[in-house]
């Protein structure tokens, strides 16, 4: 079995991370997210945050009387509070307040109303706690007649609704021509997870059905492992089986390019204002800042809800990837809009809502023995007493590469390795490249009886 390994990871180190799953265009917000840091600067760590952080200050008031939470410049939280006793409160409990004229309740209300409209492909909205408001977004998919309907929709509901026109298209799926590569699609990995008995790789839910076969090596003769279950649209995550049923040696890192890893403690929902990192194999390690929660997408092939919306790039490849802060498991990348030259939207599946519905438990690093790993359900701390700009990605660990033992999923989601990182490939490596210059019907039916004859 561990050469059988070996000679996995050694085929998998030798593909190039070409073409892939995730997004097309640019958003109208140039929200660039900044280059990785430093990979030889010692990684910061921090302490939890205090008993009244701005979610236990909302929890405590309720909310008809609060409109969120985000993390001010200072890392201090921010409290939107409707009333001035509620204000008091807040400042009593050493977190800023500020007055506002909507509750949540109201924009829960809004964002309600706008799931019960008629469906529009292309459009996304979420609660702006900042500004106190819901923000809708329509990408260039959207009609002028269903931008004007959506409109009035809006109008019906309130001023505290804004209106937002976003070039490129809200998507979680292949580019336009470029076919999909296995029995499911090219995907990045998440992270490792474990019932107790069997361990899993948890990703995307778009990445494939239920049964969905994932291989290591260019002529499908090295499984990897299936897909067991997935949720999608919906929700968005799925869990690859693996095929021996363990994960390996380190199953608590994720890597970050150049043989380095971060050791993945637990897991937490993130705070609006946070800063977080992402984690994909075509554009490496980038971060950038929660913009909002409970976001809904209405993507082409269905509606996704409750989703974390960030300003991190991302591009084609990095789909299914991990999203992380200071080792801490935030979420697994969903889709969006834009790339990492002009910057955009990406929204993420919250891991946290992931591990409850699959009962699974994250498998993540024991204090004593850096990249062993353990078992957690929500071994977890909220990052929201720290600047947005002072998180760091983790603690650091080495990424050795094809040691025996060592899971896929530190070597799949390594920039230089593999497309995107759970994947696996299907169909030679040539014909793969080519693909990304076939453009007329007839070079795309040509290919795709090339594949057909290539698995049989």
């Amino acid at each position: 079995m561990r050469h059988a390994r070996r000679r996995v990871l050694r085929r998998v180190t030798r593909l190039a991370a070409v073409g892939g799953l995730l997004l097309g265009g640019t958003m109208v917000t140039r929200a660039m997210a900044s280059e990785p840091p430093d990979g030889s600067a010692v990684p910061r760590t921090y302490a939890s945050q205090p008993a009244d952080t701005g979610t236990a200050l909302v929890s405590r008031l309720g909310n008809s009387r609060t409109a969120g939470t985000w993390i001010g410049d200072d890392g201090r939280p921010v409290v939107a509070v409707t009333d001035k006793e509620a204000a008091a409160e807040v400042r009593r409990a050493g977190a800023e307040a500020k007055v506002v004229s909507h509750s949540m309740n109201e924009l829960k209300s809004a964002a309600s109303t706008l799931r019960s409209a008629p469906r529009v492909t292309g459009t996304a909205w979420a609660m702006d706690y900042r500004t106190n408001q819901v923000v809708v977004r329509g990408d260039s998919t959207v009609s002028a007649d269903d931008w004007s309907r959506m409109t009035k929709v809006a109008g019906g509901i309130g001023t505290f609704v804004r209106m937002e026109r976003t070039e490129g298209t809200f998507t979680p799926r292949l580019n336009g021509a470029l076919p999909i590569l296995s029995t499911a699609g090219r995907c990045s990995a998440g992270f490792n997870v474990t019932d107790g008995q069997r361990d899993f790789i948890l990703t995307a839910g778009h990445c494939g059905p239920t049964g969905s076969v994932w291989f290591a090596d260019t002529g499908g003769s090295e499984q990897v492992g299936k897909t067991v279950t997935q949720s999608f649209p919906g929700n968005d995550f799925s869990l690859v089986q693996y095929a021996d049923g363990k994960a390996g040696d380190g199953a608590a890192v994720v890597a970050i390019g150049d043989g380095k890893g971060v050791q993945i403690t637990g897991a937490a929902d993130p705070s609006v204002g946070q800063r977080v990192f992402r984690s994909g194999s075509t554009s490496g390690l980038r971060d950038g800042q929660v913009t909002a929660l409970n976001a809904t997408v209405n993507y082409p092939e269905g509606t996704v809800t409750g989703l974390i919306e960030t300003n991190v790039c991302a591009e084609p490849g990095d789909s299914g990837g991990p999203l992380f802060s200071e080792g801490v498991a935030l979420g697994v990348t969903s889709g969006g809009s834009g790339d990492c030259q002009s910057g955009g939207t990406t929204f993420f599946q919250p891991v946290t809502k992931a591990l409850t519905d699959l009962d699974v438990q994250l498998l993540v690093a024991t204090p004593a023995a850096g990249g062993s790993a353990a078992p957690s359900p929500s071994a977890s701390a909220t990052q929201s007493a720290i600047a947005p700009g002072a998180a760091a990605p983790g603690a650091s660990a080495p990424v050795a590469g094809g040691t025996a033992g060592e899971p896929l999923l530190s070597r799949l989601t390594d920039s230089r390795n593999v497309g995107p990182g759970l994947l696996v490939i299907a169909g030679s490596l040539i014909a793969l490249v080519a693909t990304r210059y076939i453009r007329a019907e007839q070079d795309r039916k040509a290919y795709r009886r090339y594949y057909s004859a290539t698995w049989g």
